[in-house]
């Protein structure tokens, strides 16, 4: 069984931190977390230095799928976008995304280009196109969760976002995530019209439309998973302006060291010794002729 499909039927409120390569999902995991959000925002912010305007395209957030799920267990929601592109670049992009490692693939109804979900300036394709996607999406999968999010609440209003979202389902959408919620009153009606249906997902940033709420809060209105999707972007962007601003004012890291970790601290973070320790047993001397034999006599 998929693993996050397990962790849903828990019916428990599942918190997916972002993250945007394989070392922030390794942090991710040794700190607790049960699966990961790839955020294609937060790999649009740390690879390229630009904004979350479908710049990043599939085979990039592929790449990045396969280092992450090299490095961790847990399970991986991935960034779909918009399948870049019709029913058959969606059909590409769920396969190459179950490939890599990804459990859940998050997909949405904008045209191309897309953009963040939070800011203005979207459009939305025909609802019944989407549905095609989604279904696309569902005969190219093998045990892979289909998440289908509507950003239709900015362009249509939020019944028509509603009638979407139901729609979706429909289709056969796994999970359901309506977009950009504007007020408490708008995530209590999502759950009441479409929580008996389908596991459903919100999405929480700090600034953005929907108010972020406690997960205790999220778990008991109703919502099956929550994500951050780039906080840890901007805590890590905020970070390293602190950083790089003291080396260049004092010409050093004394100030900050006890803000850091050192040499010795990123390599037990990120398991050198156990790889180091690993390709011991590789070493020559254990494969000289004669020893191979005497060893295994």
């Amino acid at each position: 069984m998929n693993r996050l499909k397990a962790i849903l039927d828990e019916k428990k409120l599942l918190l997916a931190p972002g993250v945007y390569d394989a070392l922030s999902a390794l942090i991710a995991e040794q700190c607790g977390a049960r699966a990961v959000y790839l955020s294609g925002a937060g790999v649009a912010y740390t690879r390229f230095g630009r904004s979350d305007l479908g710049l990043v395209d599939m085979t990039e957030m592929a790449q990045i799928i396969t280092a992450i799920r090299e490095r961790v267990s847990v399970p991986i929601i991935a960034d779909g976008d918009n399948g870049f592109g019709n029913a058959l670049n969606m059909q590409r992009t769920v396969r190459t995304y179950e490939r890599a490692g990804a459990n859940a693939i998050q997909i949405e109804d904008q045209t191309l280009p897309k953009r963040c979900g939070h800011l203005t300036g979207k459009s939305v394709i025909p609802a019944a196109e989407m549905a095609g996607k989604i279904k696309a999406a569902v005969d190219s999968r093998n045990e892979m969760l289909i998440i289908a999010r509507t950003d239709a609440i900015a362009i249509e209003g939020f019944e028509k976002a509603l009638e979407r979202a139901h729609l979706y389902a429909d289709a056969g959408a796994d999970v359901i995530f309506v977009e950009a919620l504007q007020d408490i009153g708008q995530m209590r009606a999502v759950v009441k019209s479409l929580g008996h249906r389908k596991p459903l997902f919100v999405n929480l940033i700090e600034g953005g439309r929907t108010p972020v709420l406690p997960l205790h809060e999220l778990e008991a209105m109703g919502y099956s998973i929550a994500i951050y999707p780039a906080s840890g972007v901007r805590a890590v962007a905020k970070h390293m302006t602190d950083f790089y601003t003291t080396i260049v004012r004092d010409g050093g890291t004394d100030a900050f060291r006890d803000r850091m970790l050192d040499f010795n601290g990123l390599n037990k973070l990120i398991g050198t010794p156990e790889l180091l320790a690993h390709a011991e047993t590789y070493k020559a001397e254990n494969f000289e002729p004669g020893r191979t034999r005497s060893t295994a006599a």
